[in-house]
């Protein structure tokens, strides 16, 4: 099968839906398939395998024509759409491309349903703008029940869960006490891992409440922040700056490790695996949405988190994470300090999780991939 992936971001740039987009171009290739990206000027690829067209300087009326003429001189099979508002720069431009490639049909993943920064003040233009990118494809892909159950009503839709984008595996030898202490932590320390791009949605102002709580107990918590504001949304920079004051106001200042962006994938796993505990308050509730929750699970790490919105029957509170509700500081600080106090709730969140991560594979996601591709395909014939 001929494939091409159109994606507003691709390596090296940050963001998950670029590393998302490079890792499954990776496993389309290593399952026997052809693989064309097209995607802005800013991307790079060092894969033999992989053809990258980085020709897109904006995602305005233009692009549209390029990738139009892009998909059919490689005759492609299938398009598929890696779709985030945010990574296109904003534009409104990117929807109606199904409507302009012709005789290849589109398959349109949704990282996300949400559009708050698309046309903020548009109301019901904006709701109909992205469902209509949805109805005019001829595939969609959702990564998350949420988003599933928004588009049921479409006969096309199909969910497939998200991986990691973090895939080093432990070395045999890892040591977590050098980890925890780049952390700033030492063996007595309770060391909280937070991990993702710092946006408003993640309920880190709840993360640190919840610890300022504990300090003032007399448990030795600390954090390390794993990630930083990201480059794709304009308002997580200005986020990270009210976070910064919040650590301040809280006198945190120095119980907090911030290691910015990381290019090696086994840092982030250091610092995962030696945190006695991540931490996710999303205040949206955990979901597969989340890379940053798919990377604590492939590492099986004893997780924190919000209750899920709707029912997802894989995540079980008590065995592979414990939930608490968003937006209360005081629930998580509870949930926190249970934790502290049970080394052995700890261990059986590890062994849960681990048994959970199984669900999750690259290799598994890309067949699910192809099949549903090859299923639009003969559909639209």
């Amino acid at each position: 099968m001929r494939i091409g992936l159109v994606t507003g971001e691709y390596p090296p740039m940050k963001g998950g839906v670029g590393a998302y987009t490079c890792i499954l171009a990776q496993e389309f290739v290593r399952q026997g398939h052809s693989v064309c990206v097209l995607s802005s000027e800013k991307a790079t690829s060092n894969d033999a395998g992989i053809e990258l067209d980085n020709s897109i300087r904006a995602w305005g009326p233009g692009s549209l024509r390029t990738v139009a003429r892009w998909a059919h001189k490689r005759r492609l099979d299938v398009v598929s759409l890696q779709y985030q508002t945010a990574a296109y720069q904003m534009s409104p431009w990117i929807h109606f491309m199904p409507s302009v490639i012709r005789c290849i049909p589109v398959v349109t993943t949704f990282h996300d349903l949400r559009y708050p920064y698309l046309f903020p003040k548009a109301g019901r233009l904006r709701d109909w703008i992205v469902m209509g990118l949805a109805r005019a494809s001829e595939g969609v892909i959702v990564t998350n029940h949420e988003d599933g159950q928004r588009l049921q009503h479409l006969p096309n839709v199909k969910l497939i869960p998200i991986d990691s984008n973090i895939l080093r595996p432990l070395p045999d030898d890892f040591d977590a006490s050098s980890w925890r202490e780049k952390a700033g932590a030492g063996c007595d320390d309770y060391l909280l891992g937070y991990f993702g791009l710092i946006n408003r949605s993640k309920g880190l102002e709840t993360l640190l409440e919840s610890i300022s709580r504990l300090r003032r107990e007399g448990i030795p918590a600390r954090l390390v922040l794993i990630g930083d504001a990201g480059s794709s949304d304009p308002t997580n920079v200005a986020y990270a700056g009210e976070i910064e004051a919040k650590i301040r106001n809280l006198q945190l200042e120095g119980y907090i490790c911030r290691t910015g962006f990381l290019e090696h994938d086994e840092e982030v796993a250091g610092y995962l695996n030696a945190s006695d505990a991540v931490v996710l308050p999303y205040l949206d509730g955990a979901s597969y949405r989340r890379g940053s929750l798919m990377a604590a699970i492939r590492y099986a790490c004893p997780i924190v988190t919000t209750r899920p919105q709707v029912e997802i029957p894989a995540f079980v509170h008590g065995e592979s994470m414990q939930f608490v509700e968003p937006g209360n500081s005081d629930a998580l600080a509870d949930a926190l300090r249970a934790l502290y106090h049970a080394p052995e709730l700890r261990q059986r969140l590890r062994r849960g999780v681990a048994a959970l991560a199984q669900h999750f594979e690259w290799p598994q996601i890309a067949a699910d991939y192809t099949n549903f591709f090859s299923w639009v395909i003969e559909s639209v014939q």
